[in-house]
């Protein structure tokens, strides 16, 4: 991740060079341009871009060789923080600040506490919590930063639950018709459609990629997986079979026994007048007819209540597993089980300076 800051420093320093006495002036103070004397130079270790300059033109030095001088730093520094639980984060990103150094002879900054800030309520989505010195074999500031999750948790986290939502209820639309297919493959497209808008606008971490990630593939496999469940049982309530390729044994036999019938009663019609006892034979034809259909009937119905008993059965399971996530998601956001590795600023070497600089005020602005 990277950070964008403007940093106010307020450095004071001793330089011999241009101290003077009583005998050369009476005056305390003299005002010097900052370009005609030495300034202590800036660096960042873990800066990605720097742009530093005077907050004034001037510098005012007193007659002991005191010097006040204020630079403006824009920085745009490397952070490392954990984004697995987005968008509630909470991180630190250092800013370390540090002088020059060349071999065994530079410069180093000492800090002092004073530090205030401003600016933190302009940051758009990212908040700056709070800015410390922090003294770990290295002096840097310490910048606490936060995301507000109310436009994630709107945009992100309320869509998808509602849609999961949405799947739950539909299991109260009726298998047989197809509504209750059509809506589904309505919901999967919706949702389909959503993860493509926002799949450039989901932030994705360097070593612990984002739960939000985890979650969506959760919720696509669950959508489909229960459309794809809704069909089968809407096959399962026309034939015996969920193959398509497979008709029911009892509508191939009564497709038989219709043709057979058919082809009986055109004949019975041509003797109908000549032959009494056709018409006993085509009444027949007619109970055996009618019973077929009461027995098409009855395996419709039982194939009905088997479908209802499976359907409460398939709602059953998908509102457990749906608990279950929401509870292994409630434990895992609260344990800390990825953890990002530390960002490396600073050199290996360490070189150890006469400490001639030192900081009186710092004041950050984000």
């Amino acid at each position: 991740m990277q950070m964008s800051s403007r940093v106010k420093v307020n450095m004071k320093w001793n330089d011999p060079g241009l101290a003077w006495n009583t005998n050369t002036s009476n005056a305390t103070a003299i005002m010097l341009p900052v370009d005609k004397i030495w300034t202590p130079r800036l660096i960042l270790d873990n800066a990605i871009d720097i742009t530093a300059q005077p907050y004034k033109s001037d510098v005012l030095v007193l007659r002991n060789g005191n010097v006040d001088h204020a630079v403006i730093l824009f920085v745009s520094v490397s952070c490392e923080i954990n984004l697995f639980t987005y968008p509630f984060v909470i991180g630190d990103c250092p800013v370390a600040i540090n002088g020059w150094n060349q071999g065994s002879c530079g410069l180093i900054l000492s800090f002092t506490d004073d530090i205030t800030m401003s600016g933190s309520e302009q940051s758009g989505e990212w908040l700056t919590e709070n800015v410390n010195i922090t003294h770990d074999k290295r002096t840097y500031l310490s910048v606490t930063l936060s995301i507000n999750p109310f436009s994630a948790v709107v945009t992100l986290i309320l869509p998808s639950a509602l849609i999961i939502l949405a799947d739950l209820v539909s299991f109260a639309l009726p298998v047989q018709g197809g509504e209750r297919n059509n809506l589904k493959v309505t919901l999967v497209l919706s949702f389909t459609m959503f993860l493509v808008i926002l799949n450039d606008h989901l932030s994705s971490g360097t070593s612990c990629s984002p739960l939000l990630h985890y979650h969506f593939c959760f919720c696509l496999v669950n959508l489909v997986l229960s459309m794809v469940t809704s069909m089968v049982l809407t096959r399962l309530t026309s034939d015996d079979s969920i193959l398509p390729c497979k008709c029911s044994k009892i509508i191939k036999t009564q497709n038989a026994n219709l043709g057979h019938y058919g082809a009986d009663a055109g004949l019975t019609e041509t003797k109908t007048s000549t032959d009494q006892a056709s018409e006993v034979a085509s009444l027949q034809k007619i109970v055996i007819f009618l019973d077929n259909m009461d027995q098409k009937e009855q395996v419709a119905n039982s194939n009905v209540g088997f479908v209802d008993r499976l359907d409460k059965i398939c709602f059953c399971f998908f509102l457990f597993i749906d608990i279950i996530y929401i509870i292994i998601v409630v434990i895992v956001t609260r344990t800390d089980i990825c953890k990002p590795k530390p960002l490396v600023i600073w050199d290996k070497e360490d070189y150890y300076f006469y400490f001639w600089d030192y900081f009186n005020d710092t004041s950050y602005n984000y």
